[in-house]
């Protein structure tokens, strides 16, 4: 399957697994592109020597094309773009700020650069910052999110109809049936984040796998807009958010609230109850823990099968 994402990142499917911290390492990066798609290391939840190991090991586990996500809110973002470039790293996933900050720094050492955004807003200054695809989230998806709540149903058409460069959809994609939705709505490819949670290569914990695995419809929603906007599973820690919204409470105090390590002790430690528990509305469609590669091969045969139909329709 050929097209301009494919041809972009110089992969077999256009799938693409999104760069989730706690939850893409190595392991799961390489598992996804020796599978056919592009994996991507997820660089926010790591310190920057751990970066360099996580790439160092996914050069030894495949010979496939990978990719670093690099969030712009990293306090040490410098560092990391250091170690993006000594070794080497060919394509990198910015997101959560300004395309304009490193867009022209990595193009000029020769680097394939994809802006995430949540807007058509942020669509258009990415590609005024010329980077060279853009990864279009909408309001499903898991983890930080943007604040307009814009769906992946209408974000991605508003977005095409305005853009000239490859678009990747995200926010609600697990199965090949909304793979095909997207790209009928004018996506390229489509980026996977929820689903790479309940893989086996997955870093993340069992305990939170096994959260996922175990979600329904409704388990999941938005909050904390005050501080950037989480998309979390509804538990203990989530009920105290709401207490405090309840209770009128501050930005001040939602960010005490909040405190440092949230995320890692939910996903990482599997502390599911004062953890944070970052997903995406689709965990109710997620309901077994299996191989990476198997999750891929599952995607684009739905997608083949679901395509086949429409096309004898």
């Amino acid at each position: 399957m050929q097209n301009r994402i494919t041809e972009l990142f110089k992969i077999e499917f256009p799938i693409i697994q999104g760069g989730m911290i706690w939850t893409s390492g190595w392991r799961l990066a390489s598992a996804v592109s020796n599978a056919g798609g592009l994996g991507v290391i997820g660089s926010g939840s790591m310190y920057p020597d751990v970066l360099r190991e996580h790439i160092q090991k996914c050069k030894k586990a495949t010979s496939k094309p990978f990719a670093v996500n690099v969030p712009m809110l990293y306090p040490d973002i410098d560092k990391l773009m250091d170690i993006i470039i000594e070794e080497d790293v060919k394509i990198v996933f910015t997101s959560a700020g300004n395309p304009n900050t490193w867009t022209s720094f990595l193009k000029e050492k020769g680097i394939t650069v994809v802006h995430v955004v949540s807007s058509l807003k942020f669509a258009l200054k990415a590609q005024d910052a010329a980077v060279d695809a853009i990864v279009a989230e909408g309001f499903e998806a898991g983890g930080h999110n943007g604040r307009d709540e814009t769906t992946t149903l209408v974000l991605i058409p508003a977005v095409k109809e305005k853009i000239t460069i490859p678009l990747i959809a995200a926010g609600g994609i697990a199965t090949g049936s909304a793979m095909l939705a997207a790209m009928v709505l004018g996506a390229d490819g489509v980026q996977v984040g929820s689903r790479f949670v309940a893989s086996e290569e997955a870093s993340n914990h069992i305990n939170f796998k096994e959260v996922v695995v175990n979600a329904k419809e409704g388990d999941t929603n938005l909050t904390l807009k005050e501080l950037a906007p989480v998309r979390l599973v509804k538990n203990k820690f989530y009920n105290e958010v709401q207490k405090a919204y309840a209770d009128g409470a501050t930005t001040e105090e939602l960010k005490t609230l909040l405190g440092r390590g949230r995320a890692k002790k939910g996903m990482f430690l599997g502390d599911l109850e004062d953890g944070e528990l970052e997903i995406g509305q689709v965990s109710a469609l997620i309901h077994d823990i299996k191989p990476a590669a198997e999750i891929v091969k599952e995607l684009m045969s739905e997608f083949q099968e679901r395509k086949a139909e429409l096309s004898s329709l």
